[in-house]
């Protein structure tokens, strides 16, 4: 009866099956190990990305506070909010939501600023003195209601960055 080669065949695929099953079990084990490393690995960079947005909404409450206070004018206030707001990391399309402050800003971007406006002669620093003064005027009041809606909007952004 043992020498019946269906018994020993038969022996043989249960053997196979038993070790493709812990093949797969092995490789099922492994999967989900890997998907929970990779879920963490992407909740570590959203917190890190969260982390670094609220640095920059908290630096962008303290300016805009700033220029509504008239602690800091509109070209500098503007030139460093466009700065921040384009480093953000969870935020999209700023510069449609605060158009004249970014629009401000691509106007006066090409002006040297500290030790490069330094090196100019008066003329020319005066000349791009009256360019950027115009220029403010012309945008003020659009700059000014860009800023309180950025005041709301660093403010709720803050909020939930908190949570």
């Amino acid at each position: 009866m043992l020498s019946n080669p269906w018994i020993y065949l038969a022996l043989f695929g249960i053997v196979i099956i038993g070790v493709l099953a812990a093949i797969a079990t092995k490789l099922l084990g492994q999967l989900k190990q890997q998907t929970l490393e990779q879920e963490e690995k992407k909740a570590a960079q959203q917190q890190a990305l969260q982390q670094h947005d609220k640095k920059i909404i908290t630096s962008v409450i303290i300016i805009v506070r700033a220029m509504k206070e008239q602690q800091c004018d509109l070209a500098e206030g503007c030139w460093r909010l466009s700065v921040l707001l384009d480093s953000l990391k969870l935020s999209q399309e700023l510069n449609k939501q605060f158009p004249t402050v970014f629009k401000f800003y691509e106007a006066i971007k090409h002006m040297p600023i500290l030790a490069e406006r330094k090196t100019l002669d008066k003329k020319t620093r005066m000349k791009l003195d009256l360019e950027r003064m115009k220029l403010e005027a012309e945008l003020a009041d659009g700059i000014r209601q860009d800023i309180e809606l950025l005041h709301q909007y660093a403010n709720e952004r803050n909020a939930m960055l908190s949570e």
